[in-house]
């Protein structure tokens, strides 16, 4: 898993993706602000739940010499509410409204794997 200043996923069974409530204005924030952080005191941890919806993506082309295929950047919504961008997994072309819900990545930390409807 790809290190971090801090932790992205809980240790519960199972793991959810992690952000940050402000406790003053309730506003979520990902990632997590850091333990270390000057605003880490007016911050709680929480947990993502539950499934996110597209909000917008974009298809990255690598060039045919990498030889990396095609594959989806994107914003997903999750109640909160919080908006986190990353690579869209499980469907060759996402659409706007999609379900998606966060996985653990050893590359990237975290991932949005689609949701079958």
């Amino acid at each position: 898993m790809s290190a971090q200043p801090y932790p992205l996923w809980s240790t519960a069974s199972p793991a959810a993706l992690l952000a940050s409530r402000d406790l003053e204005s309730d506003e979520w924030v990902f990632p997590p602000v850091a333990d270390a952080s000057p605003l880490a005191p007016r911050h709680a941890t929480v947990s993502v739940s539950g499934s996110g919806r597209v909000y917008s993506f974009t298809m990255i082309h690598p060039n045919p010499k990498s030889g990396l295929s095609p594959y989806a950047l994107g914003y997903v919504d999750f109640p909160g509410p919080v908006r986190i961008f990353g690579r869209l997994q499980g469907k060759d072309r996402p659409a706007i409204g999609d379900r998606y819900l966060p996985r653990p990545d050893a590359d990237f930390g975290y991932v949005f794997e689609a949701v079958a409807a």
